[in-house]
């Protein structure tokens, strides 16, 4: 498989729960990237873009309610930035609907927004978590994990 995306330790954020959430967003885009390499159709592409797009729902869900429950104080900001991308991707697959291909300019934006985000937005309430008690390591396998495996 040719990677669009190779995890590395500048996309990790130190806590192994939300570095594995961000390794399936990562291996999704990354299996979006070889279907269009492969040329295995618009509707293989179109799949996976909707795993992508359910798992970056239910990994936002998590990362808001750890915001809240922890007290975040940049959560709205951080909300709405999970908001904006929910946006862009409901109108890519509108678009995709209706005939559009799967580009890799679509792939790029992708890439862009997930490395960025994490990066940079995810980075900023790392220190928080870990001052209110967030464990950096699993003492056991999550249900995340278990779920999506």
């Amino acid at each position: 498989m040719s990677l669009l995306i190779e995890w590395n330790d500048t996309l990790s954020v130190g806590i192994q729960e939300i570095d594995e959430q961000h390794k399936v967003l990562v291996n999704l885009l990354n299996e979006l990237h070889d279907a269009i390499r492969q040329h295995h159709g618009r509707e293989a592409s179109v799949a996976i873009l909707q795993r992508l797009a359910d798992y970056t729902r239910i990994h936002f869900t998590v990362e808001e309610s750890l915001m809240r429950i922890l007290g975040y104080p940049d959560y709205e900001t951080h909300k709405m930035h999970h908001e904006e991308l929910i946006g862009q991707m409901v109108d890519l697959q509108a678009r995709l609907n209706q005939g559009d291909a799967v580009s890799f300019e679509l792939l790029h934006f992708l890439r862009n927004w997930l490395t960025r985000h994490i990066m940079e937005a995810d980075q900023r309430y790392v220190a928080h978590f870990l001052s209110r008690g967030v464990q950096k390591t699993w003492q056991k396998k999550g249900w995340l994990e278990r779920f999506w495996s």
